[in-house]
């Protein structure tokens, strides 16, 4: 607490120091945002088109056996725990510093979310039309592609567009370890102490992360037709703006005359569907020839990987060091515990009054699900940033940013799934006259326990990956001595990496486990 007081009078000296804002120029507005956007779109095509083989080896029901499932779920598992700046790291090692590498790391990281989702879509698909093919003598390609692919097609494009925000939003740390863009010039501003210009490149971040999540949920509503549900500020926007079109479009399908056509029309659907198209072609073009732009280049890549190969492998640590290696994995762990402590005690509070089954009132769970909305849009290494400010170098502002950043995450699953919960028990305890603490406490809350746990060990394996990149910017933990071991010595940076990836794995498989102990 002392450390917070002193906190204010630091926060003081920090307004001094960076109002007025000096903002850069509108051309370079533009240019390191679409720098930043071609960076994040080119990360995530790569991981998407990657991720359709390692999805169909995990699924199920089209994975060729036991051991090409479990080969296909233990890509899925890495690529999802090597921390994408990291991956940044060593990829600049063998091509530079500049836009591939962070490509590659997006991608290779993306990897892991978007063919875990997409395997688990695969997995629900109806099989009816593809056992259809089978019987007329289709091929396994044939199979998915004609019978797989276009049931799981809504599903996947709307998981990209959810890892392409998420890539956007991680993009920011990729600058800190020396790839171009906004997180870039905010990181040599920080580091020269230039508020006043750090400043406004962390309010445009912001802002395109705004406008980002408003366009996703445009391009669901009308190229999938469907109806933004979430609490989210851009489905707000997207059902805001699109109020009462829904019905009128409805009507004057229903009106208007019905003729048989072998040739689909050119209806609004189709034609949106085919600008759309086209749209999401030129700007993945676009990307690919803006980050070409950038210094790095497979020009001499296989000369590269040897050098860096010799200079990452053996993975070495001097025996004087493991004592503090230990440490540091500690205090990672700590703080990914400490922050989704702090995330559950609020978010359970915040979360409850923004379900509609448990608010007194409409306009009390609108001002909580605003609040809730309003934590979500700020990334968290901003948040990490400004409590390094306020309480110095450490764990202590890596557990602020984490724990205020996992409220807006935590706080909507859980008023989800209070939301979700059976009303029947409710209803019967509403008859017997009890008061809504009572009926919250006896009905509600023990039918959405088991997926409150679920959401906060899911929190915590998040926040272990988090605080090891939050480490790097001056948030405590080994995400420090990954960046010191990345400029000074690399065989002790395969080591540390070995060592955050074993833990990640090994909370992973504790999460897995409890998850089935209470499902």
């Amino acid at each position: 607490m002392g450390q917070i007081v002193k906190g204010i009078d630091y926060a003081e000296r920090f307004l001094q120091r960076t109002v007025p804002f000096v903002w850069p120029s509108f051309g370079e507005i533009v240019w390191y945002s679409t720098l930043t956007l071609a960076i994040v779109i080119c990360g995530t095509v790569l991981a998407a088109v990657l991720s359709i083989p390692v999805a169909s080896l995990a699924a199920r029901n089209t994975t060729p056996g036991k051991s090409t499932r479990w080969v296909g779920r233990a890509l899925t598992v890495v690529t999802r725990a090597a921390p994408d700046a990291i991956l940044a790291l060593i990829f600049a090692l063998i091509i530079g510093q500049g836009a591939l590498a962070g490509i590659l790391a997006l991608g290779i990281h993306s990897i892991g979310m978007i063919s875990k989702l997409t395997a688990d879509a695969i997995e629900q698909i109806d099989e009816g039309p593809r056992l259809a093919l089978r019987a007329a003598g289709a091929t396994r390609s044939q199979e998915f592609w004609g019978a797989i692919w276009p049931q799981i097609l809504p599903a996947f494009v709307a998981i990209v567009l959810h890892r392409t925000d998420i890539n956007l939003r991680v993009s920011v740390i990729l600058g800190f370890v020396g790839v171009y863009g906004l997180g870039y010039e905010l990181s040599h501003h920080l580091q020269t102490l230039n508020y006043r210009e750090a400043m406004p490149y962390a309010i445009i971040i912001f802002v395109l992360c705004v406008a980002f999540e408003i366009i996703a949920s445009a391009v669901r509503r009308t190229l999938l037709g469907v109806e933004p549900t979430g609490k989210g500020l851009g489905d707000r926007t997207v059902r805001a703006f699109t109020k009462g079109r829904s019905a009128k479009t409805e009507d004057a399908a229903a009106s208007a005359p019905q003729r048989p056509s072998r040739v689909r029309p050119w209806d609004r659907a189709r034609l949106a569907n085919t600008v759309f198209a086209w749209f999401a072609a030129i700007a993945v073009v676009g990307s690919i020839v803006v980050a070409s732009t950038q210094t790095s280049s497979f020009a001499n890549v296989w000369q590269n990987a040897v050098i860096a190969w010799n200079r990452l492998w053996p993975p070495m640590m001097a025996r004087e060091k493991w004592e503090p290696v230990f440490f540091a994995l500690l205090e990672t762990v700590q703080i990914a515990l400490a922050a989704t402590l702090f995330a559950l005690a609020f978010s359970a509070i915040i979360g409850s009054f923004s379900a509609r089954n448990v608010a007194p009132n409409t306009a009390t769970r609108n001002a909580f699900r605003f609040l809730l909305v309003g934590i979500r849009g700020l990334p968290e290494l901003l948040l990490a940033l400004f409590f390094i400010i306020l309480t110095g170098l450490g764990s202590g502002a890596a557990v602020l940013a984490l724990g205020i950043g996992g409220i807006g995450l935590l706080g909507k699953l859980f008023a989800d799934s209070l939301e979700e919960v059976d009303p029947g028990p409710e209803r019967a305890l509403r008859a017997t006259g009890a008061s809504r603490l009572q009926i919250f406490g006896s009905a509600t809350l023990p039918q959405a326990a088991p997926a409150f746990i679920g959401h906060t060990l899911y929190m915590f394996d998040t926040n272990v990956r988090s605080a090891t990149i939050l480490g790097i910017v001056g948030g405590g933990g080994i995400g420090y001595m990954l960046s010191a071991a990345a400029r000074v010595n690399q065989h002790e940076l395969l080591f540390l990496l070995l060592c955050v990836l074993v833990i990640v794995l090994l909370i992973e498989a504790l999460s897995s486990w409890i998850r089935q102990l209470i499902s």
